[in-house]
């Protein structure tokens, strides 16, 4: 199975690194949310393959997503670009995310970056990989040691919740050596998969935005979590990341009121 996503996924990336460079037909969802004509026909392109690979099973993408989610049931979550406003200003942090889930379990993750050439697969009890090599979380300890991942929520940026932000990050980098925000929450989860990053946090995300990174950070060694250390599920507002030798320091940083 994981043969043919994979295959079905470069088929997307093709799309995208064919129009990195190119004029693009640009809308708003809203003030900052961006979404593109390419991002549509890349989802069109991937539904369409998997329909006809895998006809049983329901699709969930981000461009025309259900209302309701029947978890039960085997399932695909897709984000056809995942890091369309980097994809826009030409920045090349954007990723095809493909994610296999059964009873609400992830069996197969793929985050495909077509601009730079990084194909991160997993499957479950499998370990993960990055263009066919394994990868591995950092060995990192202490947290004054390690490089942080995040993201701005585009509903806490609308809300103008600055000094939130600005506090979290305050925390941070004081007991870090520093944070990045690279605008797509699949390839932060993957970077963490491969010890880039050493942790990652993020809040107002949705399923397909981190189905698949989540699959293999986890199958890199790696812990996923909500904000309270529990178990992170698709209804969690914050999930949490790291290579888990930090991630109770992490959240401790992050959790604030």
């Amino acid at each position: 199975m994981i043969s043919d996503l994979v295959s079905i996924c470069k088929k997307g990336g093709d799309i995208i690194k064919d129009n990195f460079d190119k004029k693009l037909d640009i809308n708003k969802k809203s003030s900052i949310d961006l979404v593109t004509d390419i991002d549509y026909f890349v989802e069109k392109v991937v539904k369409e393959e998997l329909n006809e690979k895998f006809p049983s099973i329901e699709i969930i993408a981000e461009e025309s997503a259900l209302e309701t989610i029947e978890n039960e049931k085997p399932v695909f979550y897709l984000d056809p670009i995942d890091g369309t406003t980097n994809f826009v200003h030409g920045f090349p942090f954007v990723a095809v995310s493909l994610a296999y889930y059964v009873k609400n379990r992830g069996e197969i993750g793929i985050v495909y970056n077509p601009i730079m050439d990084e194909l991160f697969t997993a499957e479950r009890s499998k370990g993960a990989f990055l263009n066919g090599k394994t990868i591995k979380v950092s060995s990192t300890v202490e947290m004054i040691n390690s490089l942080i991942g995040t993201g701005f929520p585009y509903s806490i940026v609308e809300r103008e919740d600055n000094e939130i932000i600005i506090q979290r990050l305050r925390n941070i980098l004081e007991s870090s050596r520093g944070v990045r925000r690279a605008g797509s929450a699949a390839l932060d989860l993957c970077y963490t998969a491969k010890g880039a990053f050493d942790g990652y946090y993020e809040s107002g995300l949705n399923p397909w935005d981190v189905a698949a990174g989540k699959i293999i950070l986890e199958e890199a060694g790696g812990c996923v979590s909500s904000l309270g250390g529990g178990e992170y599920d698709f209804s969690e507002s914050w999930i949490v990341g790291s290579n888990g030798l930090i991630h109770d320091v992490l959240i401790n940083k992050i959790n604030i009121s």
